[in-house]
């Protein structure tokens, strides 16, 4: 067994893991991260896209509002590759009572969340699809982030100070001795192999999987609610700033935009596992409906994806079991040394992605507590590699770039404006990526036609480059339309029909895909997205 040496192992590929990564490097501690599958492939990579002001919480979770509003502008100049100033609204349609919107003001007061009302008219020039019969409106600063995008950042941040990540290698044991972490091992689910890390301290930031992690190391009882929120990404803006409807938080309730489309969000439902989730039609119906209230003629637009991801909740006991709508969006740092009698080991859970870097430097604070040790965090202080200060997203800037490559390199995803060069590039630097692990940092695929052309272009280049035989390539192309399909058929009517149909017809009828040649089951096992 392969045996690797370092001061914390963190467990856990999404943005609270990858968060205290770059913490820990960056306070001088070695640091290894291990995550079962892709970067940013759990919660961090399933969501709305929305970069919390607060004004969501002002009411229902003041604490958290709090948080979101000082880490809001933090993160916006932390990544400004990453995220989209796009401001944004909560209004009172005509189906909600105009009173909260006095207790929305007055909480937004209470936390330090800045918000101040507009009058209708001005809401109405700056989102004209609107519901023109709102009541009242709130100017507040809601940003959108591109989750994978800013997970990079931070990871390329961590790897310049000498972090090390192992993605798709699973937590097979948390070694204990006398009461003491001392070791990490894991299994390589792609190489086949067993390392163990010897380490000082394990940080578990597994967001909904925390439990089953804390079990390696014999400890029963970490009380992760996953609750289950679907969204669905509509196939172009419909408002250009995040649109909340100012009520106590609920089903269906904000409009975000992000990239070139925008997404409705999301019902909360308590589940048993975070590994299978799934996308009801009844809850697909009930956020088209919820869009109507926001935007009339909503469900004429067409639907290109549904997703759904799980909210690492930690149990709450003063809502029911069951309702994770309640429970609060707040963090929560569990002490397994003061709690289970295991030192060396904290799991971290709850919180935003908005507040990721708030978490992590909670966490390692903690740590460093355990440890006497005084290393002060400086993660607010450094923006990420290759980025600009101020020089934040905009939707525009993909159509810029392919104005100036245009003629250099031929464009792959029309949908994303993807060209060849950027997908060789990523290619090179991840030999073994799935088509999904690529997806994650291009969009390939995520446009009108969820991969209906792109994916076999991609699968003719990644052969080309010699990255696989025909099975094995066609395997990739294969688990990539699989994947597509899980989020497609949920919203399965319009001209989404007749899209899915174009693409059915070119993939089982002129490719017949299901009949072209197939690896054997190990080497499909090693290919699938855990």
């Amino acid at each position: 067994m392969q045996t690797l040496e370092t001061d914390v192992v963190v467990i856990g590929g999404g943005a609270t893991g990858v968060g205290v990564l770059r913490d820990l490097v960056m306070r001088g501690f070695k640091a290894i991260l291990v995550e079962r599958a892709d970067l940013g492939q759990g919660t961090t990579g399933r969501y709305h896209g929305l970069l919390h002001s607060g004004g969501r919480y002002v009411v229902s979770d003041p604490h958290s509002a709090t948080e979101c509003a000082q880490e809001n502008e933090i993160i916006a100049r932390l990544h400004p590759d990453a995220v989209e100033d796009t401001g944004g609204l909560f209004v009172v349609t005509p189906h909600d009572d105009p009173e909260f919107g006095d207790r929305f003001i007055k909480g937004a007061q209470d936390t330090g969340v800045w918000a101040e009302e507009i009058s209708i008219e001005e809401a109405l020039r700056r989102e004209p699809r609107l519901n023109p019969g709102i009541t009242r409106a709130f100017a507040v600063k809601d940003k959108t982030v591109d989750g994978w995008a800013m997970l990079w950042g931070a990871i390329r941040s961590a790897k310049k100070y000498g972090a090390e990540v192992l993605t798709y290698h699973r937590v097979d044991k948390i070694h204990v001795n006398n009461g003491q972490v001392e070791a990490v091992q894991v299994h390589g689910t792609k190489t086949g192999e067993d390392i163990l890390i010897n380490c000082r301290f394990a940080i578990n930031a597994a967001g909904p999987w925390a439990g089953e992690v804390a079990a390696k190391a014999g400890i029963e009882e970490v009380n992760v609610v996953p609750g289950r929120g679907i969204m669905i990404a509509m196939n172009h803006r419909l408002v250009n700033s995040v649109v909340n409807r100012c009520i106590y938080p609920a089903d269906g309730d904000i409009l975000v935009p992000v990239h070139t489309v925008c997404i409705i969000g999301t019902t909360d439902v308590k589940v048993d596992s975070a590994d299978h989730l799934e996308i009801p039609r009844n809850e697909v119906q009930q956020m088209l409906d919820a869009g109507e209230a926001l935007i009339p003629g909503f469900r004429n637009a067409r639907a290109v994806h549904a997703w759904a991801g799980a909210r690492p909740l930690i149990k709450d006991t003063r809502v029911a079991a069951d309702d994770t709508r309640h429970m609060s969006r707040g963090m929560s740092i569990i002490d397994h040394q003061a709690r289970d009698g295991v030192s060396g080991l904290l799991t971290i859970a709850g919180g935003k992605l908005t507040t990721y870097r708030l978490m992590a430097k909670n966490t390692v604070d903690y740590m460093c507590q355990q440890m006497g040790e005084n290393r002060l965090c400086i993660t607010d202080t450094e923006i990420m590699p290759g980025t600009i200060v101020g020089d934040n997203y905009k939707v525009t800037h993909r159509l810029g770039e392919r104005e100036e490559d245009r003629f250099k390199s031929q464009i792959i995803c029309e949908c994303e404006l993807m060209n060849r060069h950027m997908f060789e590039q990523l290619l090179e630097v991840q030999p073994n990526a799935t088509f999904d692990d690529l997806r994650r940092q291009l969009r390939l695929g995520m446009g009108p036609c969820q991969g209906g052309f792109c994916s076999m272009r991609a699968a003719g280049i990644t052969q080309e480059m010699e990255r696989g035989d025909v099975a094995d390539v066609t395997e990739l192309m294969r688990l990539f339309l699989k994947n597509r399909w899980i989020g497609l058929w949920p919203i399965l009517f319009g001209r989404q029909v007749r899209q899915t149909a174009l693409d059915d017809w070119i993939f089982q009828g002129t490719l017949d895909i299901e009949h072209l040649p197939v690896v054997d089951d190990q080497q499909i096992k090693s290919k699938a997205v855990r």
